[in-house]
């Protein structure tokens, strides 16, 4: 992962399932607000594990980039059969793209099997969360280094893990919450922008920051500054980019959702005019007026009509 492709293919994995999940949910919410239930994952139409499969696809191409494509011996190992200082790394990114591997194959599995939904649903969400628990750890205990700038960028990516693996724990009693699902669905969005950031940013040399270079070590390229000065700045340029990067990405969630409740809900939306209203209001004053002087059956449901007739003499 330590290559602008191996952090842009990955962020784009997170941006789809996040988009993905995004649209999902808000369309699901806006058809059925009343009777609303967030799905661990969607299925598709003409391929119901397509989510869960794409899923498991990417973990494996990851897995194989950083153990076998990556390094220069097609091999993880030392010629001792250990691990290697330089391939440290590799590993802690093949064992975060195993942990989603598992959780995409135990929910096929769970939805195969005949078990309660509530049950079903509890272990897939529990997967998930342990999935980004595993990412938050391993990327918080990283064996790379991550003093520099490279770090600000991963200290601030742990914070979207967070908010996705909170979200996903409390999902777990809240299935009918739409608001925690819109939230998880924004972070996982939120993960694949900021990694595809990351990329672009941090392995681009005129994207450096001033003061800012990038130095081989370990056979890895890392952003190094040559002043504390600099390294503050580069920071401060980071913290920045987060920050702006939060903005407009809140600004198109919400637009997106306000879009589809538009699209999606507006077919549901009883439309009266006043006019109706007021008729309607007139009739049920009536019906009120003649159920109080008895001219109402309510229990066989019609108006019974009272007719009177002025007394005449039938005599001539």
């Amino acid at each position: 992962m330590g290559t602008l492709v191996g952090h842009v293919a990955p962020g784009l994995g997170f941006l789809l399932i996040g988009l993905w999940h995004l649209f999902n949910h808000t369309k699901l919410h806006a058809l059925h607000p009343s009777s609303y239930k967030s799905p661990p994952w969607f299925p598709t139409s003409r391929f119901r594990y397509l989510e869960l499969l794409s899923i498991m696809a990417g973990c494996s191409m990851s897995m194989a980039m950083e153990l076998f494509i990556s390094p220069r011996g097609h091999q993880p190992f030392d010629s001792d059969g250990t691990i290697p200082s330089n391939h440290l790394h590799n590993f802690e990114h093949a064992e975060i793209s195993l942990t989603f591997f598992v959780y995409a194959g135990f929910a096929i599995l769970l939805d195969r099997v005949r078990i309660g939904p509530e049950v079903k649903h509890g272990l897939t969400q529990l997967l998930a969360a342990m999935a980004f628990g595993q990412q938050l750890l391993l990327f918080h205990l990283h064996s790379a280094d991550h003093m520099g700038v490279e770090g600000q960028y991963h200290l601030l990516l742990q914070i979207v893990i967070l908010v996705s693996l909170i979200t996903t724990l409390i999902g777990i009693g809240l299935p009918n919450s739409f608001l925690v699902s819109f939230v998880r669905s924004t972070s996982i969005f939120f993960q694949g922008v900021w990694l595809i950031v990351m990329g672009f940013m941090l392995w681009t040399p005129k994207l450096m920051p001033k003061g800012c270079f990038m130095n081989l070590e370990e056979g890895h390229q890392v952003v190094r500054c040559q002043t504390e000065e600099a390294l503050h700045r580069a920071k401060s340029l980071v913290n920045i980019e987060f920050s702006s990067f939060l903005i407009l990405i809140l600004i198109f969630a919400v637009s997106l959702y306000l879009v589809m409740v538009t699209m999606y809900a507006g077919g549901n939306v009883d439309y009266r005019s006043l006019i109706e209203a007021d008729e309607l209001d007139e009739d049920s004053d009536d019906v009120e007026s003649q159920r109080t002087s008895g001219l109402v059956d309510e229990q066989k449901g019609f108006v019974r009509v009272v007719k009177s007739y002025a007394p005449f003499d039938v005599g001539r």
